[in-house]
């Protein structure tokens, strides 16, 4: 008698950490690229407030407050916490190793400590500013639709 073939078990959800470009624009990403469980970050939060408080127009404001409000009641933000306040360091020496100023970068560090913390891949559509951090975040560049 032949065994029979274990059966293959359902695919596992994924879960991952997505950048603030991302949320921007969330409409415009294929929703197979994305993951299956997401995540945002207080960070991202920050920077989606921020964006409406230094509109230039009532259009922009109005565009960016819905972003804002969309954001507020889908996601319940990841905290810039301890551990990632702790991580944040790390994250800035590699980036310092890999010829690069953090000081520019300081929000995209924030929420690459985010996702380290809790062990997330970080979805974004600027890979680019994420460079240094391979060793410590897994970073997944997603392309929105045109």
């Amino acid at each position: 008698m032949t065994p029979m073939p274990p059966i293959d078990p359902a695919p596992q959800p994924t879960s991952g950490l997505l950048d603030t470009c991302v949320v921007i624009d969330l409409s415009r990403f294929d929703p197979a690229d994305l993951p299956d469980v997401s995540y945002i970050s207080t960070i991202t939060m920050a920077e989606l407030s921020y964006g409406v408080a230094l509109a230039t127009s009532g259009v922009a404001a109005a565009t960016r407050s819905q972003v804002f409000a969309s954001a507020k009641a889908w996601f319940q933000p990841l905290p810039f916490d301890g551990p990632a306040s702790e991580r944040y360091g790390e994250l800035a020496a590699l980036v310092l190793a890999a010829g690069r100023q953090p000081r520019p970068r300081r929000f995209d560090l924030m929420i690459a400590a985010i996702a380290a913390t809790h062990h997330l891949p970080l979805y974004t559509a600027n890979p680019h500013d994420f460079h240094g951090l391979e060793s410590v975040v897994s970073v997944i560049a997603v392309t929105p639709k045109s």
